[in-house]
């Protein structure tokens, strides 16, 4: 059978798993059962499809003529589609069977057919615009996708925060579909032809202009700032295995997106790759400071995922960078490193909006100052989320060390360079990256911290109980994947490899082992992986000697503390917040205490998004108040339309004269 129709299948398979459960009863759990099931059988044959690909000869592809504007229906799986394949088949599977137990159809008979719906097509729409080889179907499964992740993160619209976060992410995804039409109308006017193939003779001039509209449109779905003013409501308004999908996935087709078309478009300016690279820079320290402020336990994911799209937006400049000039290792490590990141991403991130579900199911709200002493409820959960927040914050052994490891080596690599070369936008990168990776630290820390230790705040967490098989399961297929790359990213290599040099279009040897001693880093990941297990065994023969003494920590004074009277996660990320007051512009309210016995008062501390509250949203406002006064133009007459339609075709018309 030919690879690409297994490829096909499973894009259908995928598309159309939540048929069968609109057609039973609204509360009906085998119709999610069979979806999950559906999904599940997708994506073996998916990825069956990809080991079949990465066997090949020759990269497999099928083209059929449909007759539309010289538009054909070409798909192909070269190793770059191979690579970003494998997190859509697995991802969205996990969290179907993640969500038999988290979203009960019983339990939401309202929305529960319509997510399942939405979910899959999202899933198979994702596929396939990995492997489209033409620019119209491309765009068609761009936009199934996008209007799949709209239906299926705003499942519960009857709440006014999820319908508005819906609606800024349907603007904001189309702003940036948009640019993708224009990239690819100039695409076909520069080539000729809508077939996404490399090789093509562009002027300089069409190729900075499909660099940006690239970078531009591209950008939004990726969440780069400061085009991310829809992801951080989107992720957490929408369900938990949604988001995870969201995050863990459906940003990396941004992702894709860019690293196609600068696969496609030749070396370009020697500033596509400082710009890359400053732009990912910003993303990542941006990010993480914006993270740190937040109290909503979905928020903080949302914006530490457009820290890592940072990280892997700057590995990708500097292969830009490498190209341009001629050096190869730089191009190895800086794509190399931000592929292997997706990867990274797509595991832990998933890993920790999946813990994320799991936590709020059991303390019935996301406000992390809400939460506390979950360990004793939750000790798996809790074990599988410091799993997930060791690798985020690219500590080893675990996979986001790895991949943060090849960007350090390339950006050092660029050291001691004159200004000519990008030295300074990789110095930059570089002291950004430390910088993410220590408030990284700090802003996991808090959330560890005051979710699962010290006593809780609420009366509902001593109810609190370990979710069950399904939502365990793929959490910990999930983290053994964190530990298993992250101890044997030599396994990653090949494909590694085999993507760099289809990016880069160079047929010789490019070997990360040759630059980076991998051996080394399982050999220290092992050894620390061993250390660590011995602590634990000894700290719990200690324990179980009776040689640990329980007892209160320190109380302040008080002889009956309480929950209420433990550090916030607010209050621990306070200094970090004003440190960063120059990126965040914190919002403090507080009460004025006056008089020797003043009324009861409150202090809150908000962070809200620099871009979209304080900037996008106000302009909205006002462009809203002075509109109505252009109403004189709406007549009600349909000949006055008429001649406004006219009009505008007249000028068009002058336009493209003038512009040939």
């Amino acid at each position: 059978m030919n690879v690409m129709f297994l490829m096909l299948m499973a894009v259908v398979l995928l598309g159309l798993s939540g048929v069968p459960a609109c057609l039973l009863s609204a509360r009906s759990a085998v119709g999610q059962r069979v979806a999950a099931a559906l999904m599940l059988a997708g994506s073996l044959l998916g990825l069956a499809g990809v080991a079949a690909a990465l066997c090949a000869a020759e990269a497999p592809s099928l083209s059929w003529a449909w007759g539309f504007q010289q538009s054909r229906f070409a798909v192909a799986a070269d190793p770059i589609s191979a690579l970003f394949l494998l997190p859509v088949f697995i991802v969205p599977a996990l969290g179907s069977v993640y969500g038999l137990e988290y979203w009960k159809q019983a339990e939401h008979p309202a929305n529960g057919r319509r997510l399942g719906l939405a979910y899959g097509m999202l899933a198979g729409a994702m596929a396939l615009v990995v492997i489209a080889r033409d620019g119209v179907l491309f765009l068609i499964a761009w936009e199934v996708m996008a209007l799949a992740a709209y239906f299926a993160a705003t499942a519960e619209d009857d709440k006014p925060e999820v319908r508005r976060a819906g609606w800024i992410y349907l603007i904001a995804t189309h702003v940036g579909t948009l640019c993708l039409l224009a990239l690819f109308a100039r695409w076909r006017h520069a080539t000729g032809a809508f077939a996404l193939e490399a090789g093509q003779a562009l002027p300089a001039e069409a190729a900075t202009a499909l660099f940006l509209l690239a970078l531009i449109g591209f950008g939004f779905k990726a969440g780069l700032m400061p085009l991310h003013v829809w992801l951080p409501g989107a992720h957490a308004n929408a369900p938990s295995h949604v988001s995870a999908v969201m995050s863990g996935v459906m940003l990396k087709m941004g992702i894709y997106g860019i690293v196609r078309m600068t696969a496609l478009l030749p070396s370009g300016a020697a500033w596509w790759g400082p710009a890359l690279l400053t732009a990912g820079a910003v993303s990542s320290v941006a990010g993480i400071a914006f993270a740190i402020g937040q109290r909503d336990l979905k928020r903080i994911l949302a914006y530490s995922s457009i820290e890592n799209i940072g990280i892997i937006a700057m590995g990708l400049g500097l292969a830009l960078l490498g190209r341009s000039l001629g050096h190869a290792d730089w191009v190895l490590l800086g794509l190399g490193g931000a592929l292997l990141h997706v990867w990274n991403h797509s595991l832990f991130k998933s890993l920790l909006f999946f813990n994320a579900g799991a936590v709020i199911h059991a303390a019935h709200t996301r406000e992390i100052d809400q939460m506390g002493g979950l360990a004793k409820q939750l000790p798996r959960v809790m074990a599988l989320f410091a799993v997930g927040a060791v690798a985020i914050c690219a500590l080893p052994p675990l996979n986001g060390f790895a991949g943060e490891w090849l960007l350090y080596l390339g950006l050092f690599r660029t050291m001691g360079l004159g200004a000519e070369t990008g030295a300074p936008a990789a110095a930059l990168a570089a002291v950004a990256l430390a910088m993410t990776g220590a408030l990284a630290v700090a802003c996991f820390v808090k959330v560890l911290g005051t979710v699962f230790l010290g006593a809780p705040r609420r009366a509902e967490a001593p109810h609190a109980h370990e979710p069950g098989p399904a939502m365990l399961a793929p959490m910990l297929v999930l983290a053994c994947g964190c530990v298993g790359l992250g101890l044997f990213p030599l396994l990653a290599t090949p494909l590694l490899e085999a993507a760099v040099r289809t990016w880069s279009a160079r047929p010789g040897p490019m070997s990360v082992a040759a630059v980076v001693p991998l051996q080394t880093l399982t050999a220290a990941g092992l050894a620390l992986a061993g250390l660590v297990a011995v602590l634990a065994l000894v700290l719990k023969l200690t324990r179980r000697a009776g040689r640990v003494r329980a007892g209160l920590t320190w109380d302040c004074g008080y002889a009956r503390p309480t929950g209420r009277m433990q550090y916030t996660g607010s209050s621990l990320g306070d200094s970090l917040v004003n440190l960063t007051s120059f990126l965040l512009w914190p919002k403090k309210c507080r009460t004025a205490l006056r008089g020797y016995f003043p009324r009861p008062s409150a202090f809150k501390s908000l962070v809200p998004d620099t871009v979209l509250d304080r900037l996008v949203t106000p302009l909205f406002r006002a462009t809203g108040r002075h509109l109505p006064r252009l109403r004189v133009l709406q007549q009600g007459q349909t000949h006055v339309y008429v001649l406004y339609i006219l009009i505008v075709m007249i000028v068009l018309l002058i336009w493209g004269n003038v512009g040939s």
